[in-house]
């Protein structure tokens, strides 16, 4: 259990960062710029170990490059801009209900990829912690789904965007989970890991600096000093107990773990938005512990 307990952390660091994050985004600073500047701010902590990273990985197989590629490029960078820039295209119910098949996207690489075992038990409980996910978030989902923002899909091109950016996401993150496994399973530490992932999105996010003209307006030192705490809770805290708890766990139980964010955020927001639980959310929560501890213990 020792895995999920540490994701578990990880995923509280990530709803505590929300606090910070959408503040920043509701102050005008882009999606782009928050990005950027985190991923720099995090290459620069963690120099030393990227030196030492680039030269063991001169004499490395392509497909561990590429797999440090996978978790920093696509899943670090690129999956939370698309992601973010969904909101903008898509109703936004839309774009968390398609993000809930993520683990649906890592399950199925990790049996691929990983030739991990997928058997029929294991996907009953799968399913049973998906649908607890959902009911933790469902209102955020239904809340603001509709009829008009359905049949909205079919009558404007910008809903389609919408759609491919929210599943490119959904593709680089659970393909960021079964890569990091990866490199865990070719003995590389948490701090190489860490080290790649940041340095690698650094490199995807430097187009920013050419395709927007504005990715240095504004900035000042609240914005750097929020973004620092950004670094220090998402970024270090975050990603340290999230690959502990990786490597402790198979990669398709890893995914069904960090469905525990979403509770995490509900709960961030009940302690300090003073925002309510409701019997739905609380049940899917008891529900979600309970599939999640039954997949542990009996090692599916």
């Amino acid at each position: 259990m020792s895995g999920i307990i540490f994701i578990c952390i990880a995923c509280f660091a990530w709803a505590v960062d929300t606090l910070i994050r959408y503040p920043l985004l509701g102050k005008g600073f882009s999606a782009g710029q928050i990005i950027l500047f985190e991923h720099l701010f995090l290459s620069l902590l963690f120099i030393p170990s990227i030196l030492k990273l680039l030269k063991k990985l001169l004499t490395e197989k392509k497909i561990v490059v590429f797999s440090f590629f996978m978790i920093g490029g696509v899943g670090s960078a690129l999956s939370t801009l698309s992601f973010t820039k969904a909101f903008t295209l898509l109703n936004p119910s839309l774009v968390i209900l398609l993000q809930k098949l993520q683990p649906v996207v890592a399950i199925t690489l990790s049996s691929v990829f990983l030739k991990e075992k997928i058997d029929s038990r294991f996907i009953f409980w799968a399913l049973v912690c998906v649908l607890a996910g959902l009911g933790i978030s469902y209102q955020q989902i239904f809340g603001g789904l509709n009829v008009d923002s359905i049949n909205e899909i079919f009558v404007s091109d910008a809903p389609y965007l919408g759609i491919m950016l929210s599943l490119f996401s959904v593709l680089g993150w659970g393909s960021a989970t079964v890569f990091g496994k990866y490199l865990q399973t070719k003995n590389y530490k948490t701090n190489e890991i860490m080290s790649g992932r940041f340095f690698f999105g650094f490199l995807s996010c430097l187009y920013l600096i050419f395709v927007g003209p504005d990715i240095f307006h504004n900035i000042g030192r609240d914005f750097l000093k929020d973004i620092l705490l950004l670094v220090l809770l998402s970024g270090v805290v975050g990603m340290f107990f999230y690959y502990r708890g990786l490597k402790r766990l198979p990669a398709k139980v890893a995914t069904l773990a960090e469905l525990f964010f979403p509770l995490c955020a509900v709960i961030v927001n009940w302690l300090y938005l003073n925002s309510t639980l409701d019997w739905v959310q609380i049940i899917s929560a008891i529900v979600l512990v309970f599939g999640s501890t039954i997949i542990q213990m009996r090692r599916y």
